[in-house]
C-alpha cells in the first residue's frame, strides 16, 4: 500500500472534471486515464452541467471534460455557459460521431480541444489534456500581459499654452500624470540642454565644452 502511495506521488498530478451522464462512457475515459505512466489524473465525476458548474465553484480543476449532449444542455449550451463562468480552465468538449460539426463551434467558442467518443484511446486522450492545460497557460499569459500593455493611441487634446492634457471625462491633467495613468512607463527627473542652458548658463557652458555631442534643438 506504502509503494502505491509513493508510485502515485512520484507522477504529475492533473485534476480532471468529467461532466458525461453516460455510464459507460465515463468508465471508458477513466480506463484511458489509469493507463498514464507518468501522471496520475484525480478525477471526479458528474452528470449534469448544473453538477459541473457547482463542483467548479468550490474546488479547483485543472482541465474539464465535457459532454455537448448532457440532460441540462444542448449542443453548444455547455460549452458556452463553461466557457464564460471560468475561461481560465481549459475545455475539452467530447461529442459523438454526428455531432462533430458542433463541436467544432465549441472549439471557436473557447475550448481547447475536441475529442469524438468511439475514436478515443489512451494516447490520444493524454495528448489531448496535456496540450489544452498548456494553450491555456499561454492564453492566460499573453491575456495577462496585453492587460498590462497600455498605449496611447489617437489624438491628445492638450493645451498649447501649459501643456495640460484633457481625458476622455473632460479633466486636465499635467502630462506626467496622464502618461502615468495609461502607461506603464516610469518616470527618472533631469534637465534637458535647452532648460539648463536658460536656468543656468555658465553650467550649460561648461558641460557642453566637455560634451561636445549635447546640442540644443530649436
Amino acid at each position: 500500500m506504502k509503494e502505491k502511495r509513493k508510485h502515485i506521488e512520484d507522477k504529475q498530478r492533473i485534476k480532471v472534471l468529467i461532466i458525461e451522464d453516460s455510464a459507460e462512457d465515463s468508465e471508458l475515459i477513466l480506463s484511458f486515464l489509469s493507463e498514464a505512466e507518468t501522471i496520475y489524473f484525480d478525477t471526479e465525476r458528474v452528470e449534469r452541467l448544473s453538477a459541473g458548474i457547482d463542483f467548479l465553484e468550490k474546488k479547483h480543476c485543472d482541465v474539464i471534460l465535457a459532454d455537448l449532449g448532457l440532460p441540462d444542455s444542448i449542443g453548444l449550451q455547455a460549452a458556452r455557459k463553461l466557457q464564460s463562468l471560468h475561461p481560465q480552465v481549459p475545455l475539452i468538449v467530447l461529442t459523438g460521431l454526428d455531432d462533430e460539426k458542433t463541436a467544432l463551434g465549441a472549439v471557436q467558442s473557447g475550448a481547447q480541444d475536441y475529442l469524438i467518443k468511439g475514436r478515443i484511446d489512451t494516447s490520444q486522450l493524454i495528448r489531448s489534456i496535456r496540450y489544452s492545460i498548456e494553450r491555456q497557460k499561454l492564453l492566460t499569459q499573453l491575456e495577462n500581459s496585453l492587460k498590462e500593455i497600455k498605449t496611447l493611441q489617437g489624438l491628445l487634446p492638450m493645451c498649447a499654452w501649459c501643456r495640460q492634457i484633457r481625458d476622455d471625462k473632460g479633466y486636465w491633467k499635467g502630462l506626467e500624470a496622464y502618461i502615468l495613468e495609461h502607461t506603464n512607463a516610469a518616470f527618472t527627473h533631469g534637465i534637458c540642454p535647452k532648460c539648463l542652458e536658460r536656468v543656468n548658463p555658465e553650467l550649460y557652458q561648461k558641460i557642453s565644452q566637455e560634451n561636445p555631442d549635447i546640442r540644443v534643438q530649436e
